[in-house]
């Protein structure tokens, strides 16, 4: 892979040569190459290869599944890399699957195991707002109705505030997969707006019932900041500062 230094930005391919934009690192361009589709299908040789693709696809498969089943949060308080991050998680929980052979484990299988729920304890959907260095004060959950309780919030104390906040935004989400069958359903609790020089207070975030898919247990908590314009809020620089954290599973 080699970066492209000239004036003229090239996309596309040119006698060989793949020209293209990465996200993360800019303009790029690498030589066409690798082998046949048909033979990695087919050929002996490349068994261990079509067992390791089928175990990727099953850990991106669950990932999307999670990262879909919480999209309702999670849309507003994501960083660009969080696909990537969900799935080298579930490629871990993956491996933790006792039961299958090799190119048949699954994140479901090992999702049953205490370590794989602990991976997945304090996942960060944007890693440039991490619960633990925005929220100072200890939170209280409830796994079995999902709520969440921080005692005595004082906002400018409490938590750090970007510049331009007048206010957050703080709500819990319950959600519970089956990565067996692919279910799933997350119950968002009502919003709790504070402004950002509000005296302590006690909050309690409680969605108003529990998810009816049989499944593993997720309780997150989010943090939106926002600025109140003439009765309007506006997120701050694209909800770069917005918190989303799975804080417990079960």
């Amino acid at each position: 892979m080699a970066q492209q230094k000239s004036i003229l930005k090239l996309k596309g391919t040119i006698g060989g040569v793949t020209f293209y934009k990465s996200k993360n690192d800019g303009y790029l361009a690498r030589e066409k190459g690798g082998v046949d589709a048909s033979r990695i299908a087919n050929d002996p040789g490349f068994a261990r290869t079509r067992e390791n693709g089928a175990e990727f696809g099953n850990a991106a498969s669950a990932g999307k599944l999670l990262r879909d089943a919480m999209r309702a949060l999670a849309k507003d308080a994501s960083d660009g890399r969080v696909t990537a991050r969900v799935t080298q998680i579930m490629a871990q929980i993956k491996n933790m699957d006792e039961a299958n052979a090799r190119g048949e484990r699954s994140a479901a299988e090992g999702m049953a195991k205490d370590e794989a729920k602990a991976l997945l304890i304090g996942f960060n959907f944007n890693v440039n707002a991490a619960l633990g260095t925005v929220l100072y004060k200890a939170i209280e959950v409830d796994s079995v109705t999902g709520e969440i309780k921080i005692a005595a919030l004082t906002p400018q104390k409490d938590i750090s505030l970007p510049s331009g906040a007048s206010h957050i935004i703080l709500r819990s989400g319950f959600a519970s997969i089956n990565f067996l069958t692919g279910e799933s359903e997350m119950i968002v609790s009502a919003p709790v707006r504070l402004e950002v020089g509000a005296e302590a207070q006690a909050v309690s975030l409680k969605p108003a019932t529990v998810p009816a898919i049989e499944g593993t247990h997720f309780m997150l908590l989010s943090i939106d900041f926002v600025q109140a314009v003439n009765n309007a809020d506006y997120s701050l620089n694209n909800n770069a500062y917005n918190v989303l954290a799975i804080v417990a599973v079960e």
